[in-house]
């Protein structure tokens, strides 16, 4: 079953569990970070948006990911839930359509503030 972002105490910190449908490129990128770290965002990609709920990041991946990609995953990580407060959330579509923009510029500093290692917890093919 699908989970909602949920604020969990991690390595001490309190954190908040958000989702990120990925390809298989980004997924390698993480993968050579240590499952530590976000790549930087290709010109064209002005903004990374994590989301908050997990359904909604496997409708991506399958909707999305595996048309153009041939595969798309799901990943699960944690990060400091008061560095958080400063991206308001955004409703991008329905009522479950939550994501958080965090401006290409700022994800050095994001990843800075991830508790624990990212998790891949869906593929689809």
């Amino acid at each position: 079953m699908a989970e909602r972002c949920a604020v969990v105490q991690d390595e001490g910190v309190p954190a908040t569990v958000l989702w990120r449908p990925t390809g298989p490129e980004e997924l390698e990128l993480v993968r050579r970070s240590g499952w530590r770290a976000w790549p930087p965002r290709l010109p064209e990609q002005p903004i990374f948006y994590p989301v908050l709920d997990e359904e909604y990041a496997i409708k991506i991946a399958r909707e999305w990911n595996v048309p153009h990609h041939g595969v798309g995953y799901v990943t699960r990580f944690r990060v400091e839930t008061r560095f958080l407060e400063r991206y308001p959330v955004q409703q991008a579509g329905g009522r479950t359509i939550l994501e958080l923009w965090v401006p290409a510029e700022e994800l050095d500093e994001f990843n800075a503030h991830l508790v624990g290692p990212i998790e891949v917890v869906h593929e689809f093919r």
